[in-house]
């Protein structure tokens, strides 16, 4: 992520979580953390985030056994619960603790309404690179139909361009199994955007994976695959003239068939047509006769 990207994204934290500074670990100074059991702790139903790989968690485990967790992880009460806290931002952590079996997990608790639980989740999730592209579209899909935030509202919020924030919420409109892909990693979001307008956009896209296409390379296959096929020029039948009508009734006469004749200037071709094996062996015959040598008798 370019340092311009990160400065845009601390400043749409920042606003969210009210402080000057978008350092997560200065949470603590909106309010002074606090341990709490780790099972008072549970997975936030706004949290954009729905995959968390196995060697990842485990990576942090292994952080968090040695040094502790270093980030308060942020909370908000569960309404008539007190002594039961829905996780904002910080999920990864609090998974991750578990499986280096702490009993006491540090947290900022703040009172949030839906949509900055939202906000803040998917912004904290955007500045950490932890969405994949069909994660972050439904993220902003959800700002946008449940808190109706326009698209401009929404880029402001999260530190994105409008643009960005556009093109990654046409991802949703691919195919299920090519989101998978995205949600699987197989594929970026460059490579998808490409796919939105491809013909056959699952095919594409299992070529792509399987070869390992590049996105340049994506993008030109799919400009090939759009690209329509010349159409084949024919020429014009030449016109027939009288002569040429006149000979194909006199020889359909003659022969009892439909004859025709295609003359293209220079030579042309006679064709005959006939119905059964009869009507060709009678014709055969008739042509072997007219071409037998006569007697002198």
């Amino acid at each position: 992520m370019s340092e311009e990207a990160n400065r845009r994204l601390g400043r749409g934290l920042s606003a969210l979580l009210g402080q000057e500074s978008a350092d997560y670990a200065s949470l603590d100074r909106v309010r002074t953390s606090k341990m709490v059991p780790i099972e008072y702790l549970q997975p936030g139903s706004v949290q954009p985030r729905r995959h968390f790989g196995d060697a990842e968690l485990e990576s942090l485990a292994e952080s968090i056994r040695a040094n502790g967790i270093l980030q308060p992880i942020l909370v908000r009460r569960r309404p008539n619960s007190p002594y039961s806290y829905e996780i904002v931002a910080g999920e990864r952590r609090w998974r991750a603790a578990q499986r280096a079996k702490l009993h006491e997990v540090p947290v900022v608790i703040r009172e949030l309404e839906d949509r900055e639980a939202l906000e803040i989740a998917l912004v904290e999730n955007l500045q950490r690179e932890n969405l994949s592209p069909i994660e972050e579209a439904e993220g902003y899909r959800r700002l946008m139909e449940e808190f109706k935030n326009t698209q401009e509202e929404l880029a402001e919020h999260v530190g994105k361009s409008r643009s960005h924030v556009a093109n990654t919420l046409r991802l949703l409109g691919l195919p299920e199994e090519i989101r998978g892909m995205l949600d699987r990693g197989e594929l970026s979001a460059g490579h998808a955007r490409p796919l939105l307008t491809a013909p056959d956009a699952l095919a594409l896209a299992k070529r792509i994976v399987a070869e390992g296409l590049s996105v340049r390379e994506t993008e030109r296959l799919a400009l090939a695959v759009k690209a329509p096929k010349p159409e084949r020029k024919t020429k014009p039948p030449a016109p027939r003239d009288a002569d040429t009508i006149a000979l194909e009734r006199d020889l359909s006469n003659l022969l009892g068939l439909k004859v025709s004749i295609a003359f293209d200037g220079t030579g042309g071709t006679l064709a005959i047509k006939y119905a059964s094996l009869e009507q060709l062996d009678a014709l055969l015959q008739r042509l072997t006769k007219s071409a037998a040598p006569k007697s002198d008798d």
